[in-house]
């Protein structure tokens, strides 16, 4: 049985156009030139209104979503501040809802599902290396506090990106579901880097 499809999941109907205008900054390279590193081949059906590049920020999104679950799930042990830990559980929640989206669609389009083990093998934009992992994992307290925000943001950042080069490879995000994704995320990453960054100002005000 095929899953309902994502626009009627997400129950969010602005469409990427216009969050894509609210994006300043320009795409630094299209989609398909990242290595998302599924090892895995895209066939694309003939009349197809997706294109490699939707099967691709999906794939990789999945293993970016999948890390910052990671990492969410790092406060549940190390964070000092109540405030940070509810907006990791956010952060958590929501992004596991969004992995089975998207693992759900490119099952019902015959395209490789990765795991949410895939944050450990492929590399997308903002996504910690191995030694920041390890950096993250090793603090607690309000050390642990701070460089979480500081690498979420980097992480957020990163996902924004990847809409934004969604959107610059030619014909993409044309697929309603795909567009309604995209969107989720941008919607989403931009107010929860606003609420990061603000929590950032004030632990650093509370510094002494």
């Amino acid at each position: 049985m095929r899953r309902r499809p994502l626009a009627m999941l997400l129950l969010l109907p602005v469409f990427l156009a216009c969050a894509s205008a609210a994006h300043q900054e320009p795409a630094a390279a299209p989609l398909p030139g990242h290595q998302h590193g599924t090892g895995a081949e895209i066939t694309m059906p003939v009349g197809a209104l997706y294109t490699v590049a939707d099967v691709g920020f999906l794939q990789g999104m999945i293993a970016h979503h999948a890390q910052a679950i990671h990492m969410s799930h790092l406060a549940e042990t190390r964070a000092a501040d109540p405030r940070l830990l509810r907006l990791a559980q956010k952060i958590g929640q929501s992004q596991v809802a969004e992995i089975d989206l998207m693992q759900g669609w490119l099952a019902d389009h015959d395209q490789f599902v990765p795991d949410t083990s895939s944050h450990r093998t492929m590399m997308m934009p903002g996504m910690l290396t191995a030694a920041q992992l390890a950096e993250l994992e090793a603090a607690s307290g309000p050390m642990f506090d701070r460089r979480f925000l500081e690498l979420m943001i980097l992480h957020h950042e990163g996902a924004l990106a990847m809409v934004a080069d969604l959107l610059a490879s030619p014909g993409a995000a044309q697929d309603v579901d795909v567009n309604v994704l995209a969107n989720e995320v941008h919607l989403v990453q931009t107010a929860e880097l606003g609420a990061m960054h603000r929590m950032l100002d004030n632990l650093e005000g509370e510094s002494p």
